[in-house]
């Protein structure tokens, strides 16, 4: 796995680059712009020149743009709902001039209006913004939610719904975040677990559907719906929650970015999760040999139905 974290641009594009690159990340993911605005300033195409060149100097690969947080593509509301697509759409331009791997987002809530209806209305907020952009090489990726309240993906189901409603594997993935995870009632932290993690990952979304992980430790029980990131090895996860997937080699080009807890220290919590994770790697990784658990498909511990 490319080891990375979220940083920030306020010195910035190129200077979160550097920055990624001195405190050890491989990969990097960023807000295009302030994640509680509907819309930002325009990024300059000299801003925008300078950060790509900086990614190739530095070596960071791979990237992704993050959206923001007030957008909710599943809203049932149309001004809404209206709002959230042109703000997607917005997001996707800017990690497109930016050149980005990828653009993650939360899928939404359906606010009472259901969850089938909700699915359906991300994935036609999904296939109007493919439309706008048709030669952007931006993926665009699903978060798995924690599942609190009326969001939605934090069912596997749920967000194999939206991918093939929308039908574009080329144009779509999904980013699983180990908080979320967690949250939602899988429990991965032992070598069963995490075997029973795969079997329903490739069984529903297939694996290759997988292009990118939040690595978050969580503050709050299995099961919880609640999503509190804590710092890797210091929640409920723990250190060894960690360790089958840091060593998984089918991971191995795939970005997993720390969304971890900062203070006043800074980043030194970023390098200090960062040496957290590469001392769990072992000196010759290899695929786990087959683990196929009783119940297949189900994690152990689920509270998934």
């Amino acid at each position: 796995m490319r080891l990375g974290a979220h940083l920030g641009i306020s010195g910035g594009l190129a200077d979160a680059v550097r920055e990624a690159k001195r405190i050890g990340c491989e990969s990097l993911q960023i807000f295009s712009k302030s994640p509680q605005m509907w819309s930002g300033p325009a990024i300059a195409p000299a801003a925008a020149e300078e950060f790509r060149a900086a990614l190739v100097a530095e070596g960071i690969r791979p990237t992704a743009v993050h959206h923001g947080y007030l957008a909710n593509l599943a809203s049932p509301k149309l001004f809404v709902l209206k709002r959230s697509r042109a703000a997607f759409l917005d997001e996707l331009r800017r990690a497109d001039l930016l050149g980005v791997d990828a653009l993650i987002f939360h899928p939404g809530a359906h606010v009472g209006s259901g969850v089938e209806a909700g699915l359906k209305t991300i994935a036609e907020s999904l296939r109007a913004a493919l439309d706008e952009v048709p030669d952007s090489r931006v993926r665009l990726l699903l978060e798995n939610a924690a599942g609190q309240g009326t969001t939605l993906g934090s069912k596997f189901e749920e967000l194999a719904s939206v991918l093939a409603q929308v039908d574009r594997r080329d144009r779509l993935g999904v980013t699983l975040d180990t908080c979320h995870l967690f949250a939602a009632g899988f429990d991965f932290r032992d070598e069963r677990g995490y075997g029973e993690l795969l079997d329903q990952i490739d069984r529903v979304l297939g694996r290759e559907t997988v292009r990118a992980f939040h690595l978050n430790d969580a503050k709050a029980a299995l099961g919880s719906h609640l999503d509190r990131h804590e710092n890797i090895g210091q929640g409920e996860i723990g250190r060894e929650g960690f360790r089958h997937l840091v060593n998984d080699r089918r991971w191995e080009e795939v970005p997993g970015f720390l969304e971890t807890p900062l203070d006043d220290r800074g980043y030194s919590r970023y390098q200090a999760d960062l040496t957290t994770l590469r001392s769990l790697v072992e000196p010759t990784s290899a695929p786990p040999a087959a683990r196929r658990s009783t119940r297949r498909g189900v994690a152990r511990g689920s509270t998934v139905k």
